[in-house]
């Protein structure tokens, strides 16, 4: 078969991406599985760690199952279609941008009650008192993390493992921010779904933060921080990527956050000020560029492992 057709399908997933976004319909592949996951945990659940590694064996091994029977397709054009479609249903860098924006916006118009209602698109934090700074900071932070698990991590798993590696991804994520967080109900039973999140990001954070350093405003600090504040973070993953955004955007982030009745005070990374209203615009256009060059990293790695695999 030729060598060009995952490669070119993961392009054409991207290009569907920028044209798309992510649709907000019950319909999209994605919110189909949300579901599918949800109604299994009412059968499965209980607060033990076993029930929800097996959870998460049907959930990911299902997604995983259903990507190989669509790469199994003989015909070159089929399959390409095939990986532009589950391409476009897992990445959600347009979206996240569009968010980052809508966000700036409301804030450049003092609408701190518009962008408080938006903050959930994007992160879990309690939003209904923060003010402009703290909304600002949330806003970056978020556009950090999520540039690795909406757009670097995905495309990395497409290109290394085809279809069923951009499936699989998807629904180990999915099921992360379903069941992965601290709280009395999922302490147990989310265990696995938020260590198998982990490994899955254990590479995409980290290409994240060089692709932070290599297309940012200012590489050599992006660098300086990666390294020096990259691992402060609770997260083994999450860090990197807001540590890299830190230091390419020349501010500082970390501080108290608070989820619901949890309180986090996490340590600062960067140099520099807060993240200011203005600085959002400037966050969403590094998200852009990131993402423009992971996917071109991504099809330039599909491209040469099928090249080094066919031979």
């Amino acid at each position: 078969m030729p060598i060009w057709y995952d490669p070119l399908g993961l392009a054409l997933g991207v290009a569907l991406d920028r044209v798309l976004a992510d649709p907000q319909s019950p319909a999209h592949p994605v919110a189909v599985f949300g579901r599918a996951a949800a109604r299994l945990e009412r059968v499965l659940y209980r607060d033990e760690r076993a029930r929800g590694v097996v959870h998460v064996v049907l959930c990911v091994g299902g997604a995983t199952a259903l990507g190989v029977l669509g790469q199994r397709a003989a015909n070159p054009v089929a399959r390409t279609v095939v990986t532009a479609v589950a391409t476009w249903a897992v990445l959600g860098g347009t979206t996240l941008a569009r968010e980052g924006a809508y966000l700036a916006d409301a804030l450049e118009h003092d609408d701190l009650e518009r962008a408080r209602a938006r903050l959930p698109h994007l992160c879990g934090r309690d939003p209904s008192h923060l003010e402009a700074p703290e909304l600002a900071r949330a806003t970056v932070e978020s556009l950090a993390e999520n540039t690795s698990d909406a757009v670097v991590a995905p495309l990395f798993w497409g290109a290394v493992a085809g279809v069923p590696g951009l499936l699989a991804y998807r629904a180990i994520n999915t099921l992360d921010a379903m069941i992965g967080h601290h709280s009395p109900r999922y302490e147990n039973f989310g265990w696995a779904a938020a260590k198998l999140d982990d490994v899955a990001n254990y590479v995409p954070a980290r290409l994240t933060g060089v692709l932070t350093v290599l297309t940012g405003p200012d590489p050599r600090q992006a660098l300086a921080m990666l390294r020096r504040d990259g691992h402060r973070h609770p997260s083994p993953n999450a860090g990197r990527c807001e540590a890299a955004f830190a230091g390419a955007l020349g501010v500082t982030l970390g501080g108290k956050n608070v989820y619901g009745e949890r309180t986090e005070n996490r340590p600062t990374m960067g140099e520099g000020p807060k993240p200011a209203v203005k600085d959002i615009r400037r966050a969403v256009r590094l998200t852009r560029a990131v993402g423009l060059a992971a996917a071109g990293t991504a099809v330039i790695t599909a491209w040469a492992l099928h090249r080094a695999f066919t031979r």
